[in-house]
């Protein structure tokens, strides 16, 4: 615990109300935040990603109100997180409910309090975001793991509404993975054991980040022998499923990540205090926590989890092009705003709701009301959806690559590219 913290002008000025009610509130978050987590000092942020803006009950909205009728205004660039709802599709968001009427409440009290208001858990993929070196604020935890690992700004995972407060004020405690001692790696997991064929396919970021995230624990991870290059979307896969999977915030990939040139600089000099190998074994093992249901037919295959790339799309559409999905399943690709018009420009998205696929932006498949009735059997390419939509939908999954998702949603049933998986079986 921290015995005192060092404020400057102004965020004394803030804490004893001279910029107002909402600004004294929002600062006396910060300073509890901060003796909780130790921290003397507050660093300035540059950005923040605000996860508050996803509906979870009306206090969510009660506090949104109160700091939009105090006069709250972000005066640094805020983004936000997806929302339950979409703002924009008639056909997935539902209006009757009392949930879906407070998530389009709360989503247009974010947008008066100044948000940027992208709606998409893949900020990253957006133009104009932080850059290496930058402290900034973001709750939603791929993103935190994206952003500290891939793009090596900075950041601790903020909670509702620590990331509103840190926002408001434009501070945030410094500690954890602000700090240089914070971000060095403690763990090393060696993948040279792991043949260079399953390296080059999509699945294997997924593999990865989902043993890492299990077995790292809270200890920040080194990946050495990592494609140095390894692509936005794999780094997006190891991020998202190392969060998901076990709560990684920060993670270095030795040779590819910016923090991490070479393993010395990653481990700031010192040695590593566990070596996990990353195995075949371990990666099969890592495959089958991602499996709740055997092979079959398929009521709904979900992609996008985190928002689909502007590259998958690219991937995706040879696939389909000419094909139409099985009437019995639903193919929905979840993705932002953004890259869904990056991609219409394309006539990609034309091409795919041709096939049949439905495209969602503003929210993500494994949120109800997104995929109401969804039950049975359900493929995605994404760990992180496989992770969360049993639970959240009650649902059973079966994880596959990209390719096979779009096989399964031509055939209505599970189909398994053999060659692909032969060195895990």
């Amino acid at each position: 615990m921290s015995a005192s913290l060092n404020l400057n002008d102004d965020c004394a000025a803030m804490l004893y109300g001279d910029q107002g009610p909402a600004l004294q509130f929002a600062m006396q978050l910060v300073k509890r935040a901060a003796s909780a987590m130790g921290a003397s000092e507050l660093v300035p942020v540059s950005f923040a990603h605000i996860d508050a803006c996803f509906y979870a009950g009306r206090a969510h909205v009660d506090f949104a109100r109160f700091m939009l009728e105090a006069g709250a205004k972000f005066n640094i660039p805020a983004w936000t997180n997806n929302g339950l709802v979409s703002l924009t599709d008639e056909n997935i968001r539902d209006p009757k409910t009392e949930m879906a009427r407070g998530a389009k409440e709360l989503m247009q009290l974010y947008a008066k309090l100044g948000c940027r208001t992208v709606w998409t858990c893949a900020p990253y993929q957006l133009p104009g975001g932080p850059v290496l070196g930058d402290h900034i604020v973001v709750g939603e935890s791929n993103a935190v793991s994206f952003y500290n690992a891939a793009v090596g700004a900075r950041t601790n995972k903020y909670g509702d509404y620590l990331d509103v407060a840190c926002g408001l004020t434009g501070y945030a405690p410094l500690s954890g993975l602000h700090t240089d001692a914070g971000r060095r790696a403690q763990i090393l997991f060696d993948t040279s054991a792991v043949p260079d064929t399953l390296k080059q396919q999509d699945i294997y970021f997924h593999l990865l980040g989902t043993f890492i995230g299990q077995s790292a624990g809270k200890q920040i991870p080194a990946i050495d022998a990592l494609d140095p290059d390894a692509g936005e979307d794999a780094l997006k896969a190891i991020s998202a499923a190392a969060a998901a999977a076990g709560g990684v915030e920060h993670w270095h990939g030795i040779g590819r990540t910016p923090e991490a040139p070479d393993r010395q600089t990653a481990f700031a000099g010192l040695d590593p205090v566990k070596r996990v190998p990353v195995t075949l074994d371990t990666l099969s093992a890592a495959r089958r926590s991602l499996t709740s249901a055997s092979d079959g037919p398929v009521e709904m295959v979900a992609l996008g989890t985190p928002h689909f790339s502007f590259t998958e799309f690219a991937d995706l559409v040879p696939m389909l092009q000419g094909r139409k999905i099985n009437p019995a399943t639903k193919l929905y690709i979840s993705t932002s705003r953004h890259v869904r018009d990056l991609a219409a420009q394309n006539g990609w998205i034309d091409a795919l709701e041709k096939a049949g696929a439905e495209i969602i932006v503003d929210t993500c498949t494994y949120f109800s009301p997104a995929v109401r009735g969804c039950r049975g059997r359900v493929m995605t390419n994404a760990a992180k959806w496989a992770w969360y939509a049993p639970g959240m939908l009650g649902v059973e999954v079966c994880f596959g690559s990209l390719a096979e998702c779009a096989e399964t949603a031509v055939r209505g049933e599970v189909w398994r590219d053999a060659n692909l998986w032969r060195e895990l079986d």
